[in-house]
């Protein structure tokens, strides 16, 4: 539902930020980086708990905040958190005490009898459920939300849910109110569409141009990988895609990862545009072998405009860029797996070869 999806992102941004500000250490008064299970124990008390794991389970005490990305989080009877709760996960629970404010994000959002909430409580989830005490407001986005006889809530309650139960003995001070508002989709962006594909087009022009001049070579080899060789680099650039993140993933969950796997997914991410252009840049260097005319430049700006115009087709559109890009990411690394494997063949006039020399001759198309 529109609401669960506005709610879920804003609690996973906020998540996001805090964790990218972890270090990946472990003390005895405080959990930040990545685990299998976090517990702190009924007779601990721990500084703040940030960071990503299987299951974060709190049963003593937490002076601070607790931020984290888990399968489930769950504050038992005996918890308590002197700060706020942001959680994403698949189940979040609270059956303990919270001064602060909880954000919750995930499959089913619960509230049991003996929670409590110092401050508001925001949620969006598949299910939501408040049997405890909330001291500020409610809102909640779900496709169900129950005000259990128990609940009681100092503030407003406003919801947007396909469901809502109220049992009779539930309190709510400022009363219930639906809105609508927060399923609603983000105002009109004041950018007309085609701004925002041109200044795209543009971008990805000035990266072909500079990757044209600076690898004459080089992209000429990926450009003849993607219309030699289309199913191998296909196959290799879906291996690609799907193999980093997962690495990058795995690189996180360990004590000092998070940092590498931040600069990973930078790396990543440029590696993934430059694959963009080379893609589109291959497919203009296809379309101009019927016409029997050699030229990089033009064969940039075919590639380029065709793709644009052809993206904009429902549909067709999507595919042809899926398939743009895998074919180019594919191609990208084998030819850059080729340039390592040739420059163990010697320097060139006594130095080191570039990445442009050992791609090939270096001469202009």
């Amino acid at each position: 539902m529109r609401s669960d999806s506005v709610r879920r992102l804003g609690v996973a941004l906020a998540v996001a930020v805090v964790l990218a500000g972890t270090a990946g250490v472990a003390t005895a008064q405080s959990f930040q980086g990545g685990g299998d299970t976090v517990v702190v124990g009924a007779d601990e008390s721990y500084d703040s708990v940030e960071g990503i794991a299987g299951t974060v389970i709190v049963r003593g005490t937490v002076t601070g905040d607790v931020s984290t990305a888990a399968g489930s989080v769950h504050v038992t009877e005996s918890g308590t958190v002197g700060g706020d709760v942001a959680a994403a996960a698949g189940t979040v629970r609270i059956d303990g005490g919270i001064d602060g404010d909880v954000r919750a994000a995930g499959g089913s959002v619960i509230l049991g009898p003996t929670g409590g909430v110092g401050g508001d409580l925001e949620a969006g989830a598949s299910y939501v459920e408040l049997n405890g005490t909330v001291d500020g407001d409610v809102q909640a986005g779900a496709e169900t939300v129950v005000l259990g006889p128990s609940a009681a809530v100092g503030g407003t309650v406003r919801y947007d849910a396909e469901t809502f139960v109220r049992a009779p003995d539930a309190a709510v001070d400022g009363g219930v109110v639906r809105d609508e508002g927060l399923g609603q989709p983000a105002a009109p962006d004041p950018i007309p569409g085609w701004v925002g594909a041109l200044y795209g087009l543009l971008a990805n022009l000035l990266l072909g141009v500079v990757l044209l001049a600076v690898f004459p070579a080089f992209s000429a080899r990926v450009a003849d990988g993607v219309t030699q060789r289309p199913a191998r680099s296909t196959g290799v650039g879906l291996v690609t895609l799907l193999a980093v993140p997962l690495v990058l993933v795995l690189v996180a969950l360990t004590i000092v990862g998070i940092p590498l796997s931040l600069v990973g997914a930078l790396g990543f991410a440029v590696t993934v545009w430059v694959a963009v252009v080379y893609g589109q840049y291959a497919l203009g260097v296809w379309a101009l072998s019927f016409t029997g005319w050699e030229s990089r430049w033009l064969a940039l700006g075919v590639g380029l405009v065709g793709v644009t115009v052809l993206g904009a087709v429902p549909v067709l559109g999507a595919l042809l860029d899926l398939a743009v890009f895998l074919l180019g990411l594919g191609a990208l690394v084998l030819a850059l797996r080729g340039a390592y494997d040739r420059r163990g063949d010697g320097p060139v006039g006594g130095r080191q070869a570039t990445l442009d020399e050992v791609a090939g001759d270096t001469s202009a198309a």
